[in-house]
């Protein structure tokens, strides 16, 4: 008898068909959990380590629409990205079918079932599976509804490379911990994205992570902001209100875009970390607070530490375990998975049919630096879906700037004189937002604007 395929998890409202299928597949599988409801399923998801799923479209009496089965696909994948999924349907309707598999199933199967056919497609799935991912265990990492196939990318994808697995591997280990953690990585790289699956990944998911762009916060709110005030503190403190750390506990406290902090707010931040409380502005009485600090910025620190330009002592305090997020460009790999990513969600979002790269768009894509990483990859796609009036996308429809005097690179419109301008001054400053901003003769908070807008 060939090897047995690991553990299948089948989910049916029908009793009959879960007590078939289990004798059916029993010499192929070691180990069979069936499931009556979805209810659990999030649950069972995490006991053990699973090959393949075989998920029915209906659940509800009457109503056989199929969107109930979708939605548990999404949950699926929400949870375990790489586990592939089979879905069962007593319909053979075909857009459902294609919709399903642009979800993030991997095959479906129709009612009544082929024997033959039905045991062929889950081992396909599964050993498809294994090609492309090592394992689909219950901490396989969390994408949500528009991600792996039409996941969603606002969540954390971790690809295939070499370099983002080894990040993988430290999250899993670091999560359920209390350790400040310092994320680091170049802009559009996914910071806030690792942040929160690092929070989901630990005992305080019961509650929202908080998360404070310290970029946006004006040096006069700074305090405010983060520890609350007290009625008549100032002039438009008409009430009591309670900061982010205030806010955050119990939870997990996210401070992006750290280094942009002020070096004379250091202290003040670094106090708070150290004596596990705060001051609301206008009050004497420290408040006890719990929470768990997570810290994020493309900035090099210890290169500003040594400038005097950031507190070594607070560096110290943030960066118990230090995560680096390669750049897109450093895990090629990596470049149309995403963009098949950001293909099928922005198809959803904007009614589109489905779409695929052509063979040009693939080279041109895998071959661009990506200064801009996944955020530029997410704009370049959006644009290109808008535009595209066909059921590909060539090559063409990607007009991808690149960091170069040539004269195809050179600025057409004034918003890339703009950009090039600001990024030439932050290459100059080292990144020093301070000095960039004198420079250019604007604002500090408008200088951050402008960097958002553009994605530096």
């Amino acid at each position: 008898m060939a090897k047995k395929n690991g553990n299948i998890l089948i989910v049916d409202d029908n009793r009959g068909v879960l007590t078939a299928l289990q004798l059916l597949l029993k010499p192929y599988f070691e180990g069979i959990i069936t499931l009556p409801s979805p209810v659990t399923l999030p649950s069972v998801l995490r006991e053990k380590s699973w090959q393949v799923v075989l998920l029915d479209m209906n659940f509800t009496s009457g109503i056989n629409t199929g969107n109930e089965g979708l939605y548990w696909l999404h949950e699926i994948k929400k949870q375990c990205p790489a586990l592939p999924v089979v879905l069962f349907t007593a319909y053979a309707d075909i857009d459902l079918a294609v919709r399903g598999i642009k979800e993030g199933a991997t095959d479906f199967v129709v009612k009544p079932w082929n024997n033959r056919k039905l045991v062929e497609t889950l081992l396909n799935a599964v050993s498809a599976s294994e090609t492309k991912s090592p394992a689909n265990s219950p901490n396989a990492g969390r994408t949500a509804e528009n991600s792996h196939p039409l996941a969603d990318t606002r969540n954390m994808y971790w690809g295939n490379s070499p370099a983002m697995q080894q990040l993988r591997l430290l999250v899993e280990k670091v999560a359920s911990t209390d350790a400040n953690i310092l994320i680091t990585g170049e802009n559009g790289t996914g910071k806030e994205m690792l942040a929160r699956e690092i929070h989901s990944l630990s005992s305080r998911n019961r509650q929202d992570m908080v998360s404070v762009d310290m970029g946006a916060v004006t040096e006069s709110l700074f305090e405010s902001e983060l520890f609350g005030h007290m009625k008549g503190s100032f002039t438009d403190a008409h009430a009591d209100r309670a900061g982010k750390f205030e806010a955050a506990a119990h939870s997990t406290l996210f401070l992006d875009e750290i280094g942009n902090l002020p070096y004379h707010l250091q202290a003040k931040l670094l106090t708070a970390i150290q004596r596990r409380s705060i001051v609301r502005v206008g009050s004497n009485t420290p408040i006890p607070v719990d929470i768990r600090l997570i810290c994020a910025t493309n900035c090099n620190l210890p290169e500003m530490v040594a400038k005097g330009e950031f507190r070594e002592d607070l560096l110290y305090r943030i960066n118990t375990i230090h995560l680096e997020i390669p750049s897109l460009r450093e895990r090629p790999e990596d470049i149309i998975p995403l963009a098949e990513l950001f293909i099928a969600r922005f198809c959803k979002q904007y009614d589109k049919p489905f779409v695929k790269l052509t063979d040009g768009a693939r080279e041109k894509l895998t071959l661009h630096p990506w200064y801009g990483n996944i955020r530029e990859l997410e704009h370049a796609i959006e644009k290109a879906i808008i535009i595209c009036d066909n059921d590909t996308l060539p090559a063409e429809l990607f007009q991808l700037a690149r960091r170069t005097g040539t004269p195809e690179a050179s600025a057409s419109t004034l918003e890339e004189m703009e950009m090039q301008m600001i990024r030439k001054t932050l290459d100059k400053c080292s990144g020093n937002l301070s000095a960039v901003a004198a420079q250019l003769g604007i604002t500090r908070q408008t200088l951050y604007n402008k960097m958002k807008k553009y994605g530096l």
